[in-house]
């Protein structure tokens, strides 16, 4: 085999009585046949992004299989067991609708059992924001989800959640990585005890279901909820088996379901790609909206964790909203409940991250609430409620198109946010406006701001090499203007740096490091850049805004915002 010693050493390991006749006929079969194929599979470890570990499943190093699994889950053994010395330990799996979850969360499971750890196993597929909620209602020290979020059907994934129910964060992750990379394959227990499964299903539903209502539900008439046509779709994922039954028992009664794509496929065969932020995914959605009439539109991705809404405009028509809208819409509504019920004391907050609009930061200052902003990721916002126990938590978002109602759910949850925009929708046309108006008059009250992001996809080891070096000449070459606007502030998170370019003062930057790059222009634009932790892409987030004095005014408004965006993107080359 022509391929560098390290790969070679990696699948000889591979070749060895550890791995099973079928993944060492598979890699010889790749040695014969497709050499790149090989190198693709070993030349490195998959590793933890903001996400968890997601990748291509296959054999090798660096490909989701039972022995990648098996090495995390006794990795993950050997931890719980060295945190929780003398504890009777307990960890919850959930798994996806996608080609092997259900088959590797079994071996997850019996990895912990050989270990002596108690398993609660979902009976089938279920949420990713329901395993959070479980892993707290039944007082584990951890829990897995089997699950690729919205990549395409040849990946699957692996999600760690701690005992706060929030995903893995420093210190465990790294402390983690450390115990898994010490062991062997030859070190995994896979001889399951059965005794130490049990399996779970309705009890926790119903739990569940119960306190999504709490958490979103505000006590909106049910003349109102009667009145609001609701089109969703679960995208052949998880959510068909919470969201319809969460709207049913808040009350809502006309809650069309896309037909074609209510069944769980882990082959998405209605879509392109199963992901809510994609147009093309909620193609059937609006067609049946037009057919019914609609006032909202609802996708989630095949794992329940985020969602994609359409609306209609102010001539009527459906548009898609984007991340950064809903979150500010479903922001805002929180708030005003919040307010309207006498709860804001100034010891609350919300949250949202370093790339997702600077809308958050004033639509909270209006309301006299604090907005911390973290890292990409909502494990980072699940740290935030746990490092700072004496604020409550609203709630909060991302981008990309991720929302977190209170704190039962650590995590993006669809289910809660699906009944939030509900709420917001049965409440504002009962008023005689309407979802897309709200929006609007929320950019009259703190600014119009506008939000474009472009990824770009780099596959394999070679794409890799390419995104590094895209990061390494934006330092390397710092931009100095954009759109004719002074860049007046870079900061940096790899550097912890940031600095500003106007009277070149240089301060530290309290959040953690990350790769991740972000210009501010005189104007007000902040443009940033980021390789995903989770895909093999490299995106950059573009966010300008300008005042908007009356809603008639919106869509010259936005067309300006509009050019603002293009002239940019334009200028970085990546359009």
């Amino acid at each position: 085999m022509n391929v560098p010693s390290q790969i070679s050493a990696a699948v000889n390991e591979w070749l060895s009585p550890v791995f099973d006749a079928d993944t060492q006929a598979h890699i010889r079969e790749m040695a014969a046949s497709n050499a790149k194929e090989l190198e693709e599979s070993f030349y490195k470890n998959l590793e933890f992004g903001t996400g968890g570990m997601r990748g291509v499943m296959g054999v090798g190093t660096n490909r989701i299989n039972k022995y990648t699994l098996g090495k995390n889950t006794q990795g993950l053994s050997n931890y719980l067991q060295q945190s929780f010395p003398g504890e009777n330990l307990k960890v919850v799996i959930a798994f996806d609708c996608r080609h092997n979850s259900q088959s590797l969360a079994k071996v997850v499971a019996d990895v912990f059992s050989a270990n002596g750890i108690q398993v609660y196993l979902f009976s089938d597929l279920r949420p990713t924001p329901e395993l959070s909620f479980a892993l707290k209602h039944l007082k584990c020290q951890a829990g897995i989800v089997l699950t690729a979020s919205h990549n395409p059907p040849e990946y699957n994934g692996y999600k760690v959640y701690w005992q706060d129910g929030g995903q893995l964060v420093p210190p465990q992750d790294k402390e983690i990585i450390q115990v898994i990379e010490s062991l062997n394959y030859a070190d995994i227990q896979f001889t399951a005890k059965e005794n130490l499964i049990t399996y779970i299903d309705q009890e926790i539903d119903e739990a569940f279901i119960a306190s999504s209502i709490a958490h979103a539900g505000f006590n909106t008439p049910q003349a109102y909820k009667d009145n609001l046509q609701i089109v969703f779709t679960s995208l052949h994922g998880t959510s068909i088996t919470a969201v319809p039954q969460t709207l049913a028992q808040a009350g809502y009664t006309q809650v069309h379901i896309v037909p074609e794509q209510a069944e769980p496929n882990g082959d998405f065969p209605t879509v392109i790609s199963p992901n809510p932020e994609e147009p093309e995914a909620l193609t059937l959605a609006l067609a049946l909206a037009e057919k019914t009439g609609a006032d909202l539109v609802v996708g989630t991705d095949p794992d329940c964790d985020r969602l994609g809404v359409a609306v209609r405009d102010l001539n009527g028509q459906l548009v898609l909203l984007n991340g950064n809208q809903t979150m500010i819409l479903m922001t805002g509504f929180l708030l005003e409940q919040w307010k309207k019920q006498g709860k804001i004391s100034g010891k609350q907050f919300v949250g949202s991250t370093i790339v997702s609009t600077p809308m958050m930061l004033e639509l909270a200052s209006a309301y006299g609430v604090e907005c911390k902003v973290g890292l990409t990721g909502f494990k980072w916002i699940a740290k935030m409620i746990k490092d700072f126990p004496e604020l409550e938590f609203i709630g909060g978002g991302e981008e990309s198109f991720g929302f977190m109602v209170g704190d039962a759910v650590r995590d993006k949850d669809a289910v809660a946010a699906t009944l939030l925009m509900c709420e917001v929708a049965a409440q504002a046309k009962a008023i005689g406006s309407s979802v897309y108006r709200e929006l609007l008059n929320l950019y009259v009250d703190h600014g119009f701001y506008k939000e474009q992001l472009v990824s770009l996809t780099k596959k394999g080891r070679e794409g890799l090499q390419e995104i590094n070096q895209m990061m390494i000449d934006l330092r390397e070459n710092p931009i100095k203007t954009l759109n004719g606007q002074r860049v007046i502030m870079v900061e940096d998170y790899k550097n912890s740096t940031a600095t500003n370019l106007l009277d070149g003062s240089i301060e530290a930057l309290s959040i953690p490091k990350s790769d991740v790059l972000i210009y501010y222009t005189e104007d007000g634009a902040k443009i940033a850049a980021r390789p995903s932790g989770t895909e093999p892409k490299i995106k950059f987030y573009v966010s300008v805004n300008a005042p908007l004095d009356r809603m008639e005014d919106a869509a010259k408004v936005e067309a300006e915002l509009d050019i603002k965006i293009n002239t940019i993107l334009k200028e970085l080359s990546i359009i």
